[in-house]
């Protein structure tokens, strides 16, 4: 493990991102990090691979109805017991958000409460991975009418959205951004999404890498996923926004 570690700082594969904006290390808020030992764990290996910042966004959805008044004290009672374990070489961790889901069970209504965004009020949201019944352009139209910036995570994992669909071709002229996830190119989540993962980012449709972290197992894979000679290739031909954040 060492030695891999060792080989892949040297390579800093993921460097010229800086920034990881979607993870799952917010310890016991949803299917993510169980413990803050997890967390610390997985955030020295991102460190490792080049990441200098890191945004937490832990699921809002039917099966993990959090609240933003809870995610931020979680968030804050984690950061202390971070600063005062005294461990160093870990990335930046600079702010919370949340990965919201819009689907046939779970839609948070435009202007209803308020919401954890990115910087720049931009909003990270996901889709069912299974169910293609609920359409959601109408809502996200509201929230870009309110100043948002809607980025869809992870489009490649959607068995029922195809590139070259109708529902992209749309999102796209809505000004919604993509984002795509860095363990879809390495063949994680299968052939079909590493597939797309590719099709997004080589026709220009990803202006996001996103390492949608939740425990040791995605990070270890994500250390494998730095030696994939296509990510490499990937990684210096294409520019992504991750570092404006």
């Amino acid at each position: 493990m060492f030695e891999l570690l060792k080989k892949i700082k040297q390579q800093n594969t993921f460097a010229p991102l800086a920034t990881d904006m979607h993870c799952h290390l917010l310890p016991g808020v949803d299917d993510g990090s169980s413990n803050i030992k997890e967390t610390i764990a997985c955030l020295k290996i991102l460190a490792t691979l080049g990441f200098s910042k890191v945004y937490f966004t832990p699921h809002f959805q039917a099966h993990y109805p959090n609240t933003e008044d809870d995610i931020e004290q979680r968030f804050s009672e984690l950061k202390k017991k971070i600063a005062e374990s005294g461990v160093e070489g870990l990335p930046e961790i600079a702010g919370i958000s949340g990965e919201y889901r819009f689907d046939a069970n779970y839609e948070r209504k435009a202007g209803e409460g308020r919401l954890l965004p990115l910087p720049g009020k931009k909003m990270l949201c996901e889709l069912s991975l299974h169910r293609s019944d609920y359409k959601p352009l109408e809502s996200w139209k509201r929230y870009i009418d309110m100043g948002y910036t809607l980025i869809l995570a992870h489009p490649e994992r959607y068995p029922y959205i195809n590139i070259h669909s109708t529902f992209v071709a749309e999102a796209r002229k809505m000004g919604i951004l993509f984002q795509v996830n860095i363990l879809s190119l390495n063949g994680f989540y299968g052939d079909a999404a590493q597939r797309k993962g590719f099709e997004y980012i080589r026709n220009g449709l990803s202006e996001y890498l996103g390492t949608d972290i939740h425990n040791l197992r995605y990070a270890n894979a994500l250390m494998e996923t730095a030696g994939n000679r296509e990510v490499k290739k990937i990684m210096k031909k294409y520019t992504f926004f991750n570092n404006k954040l």
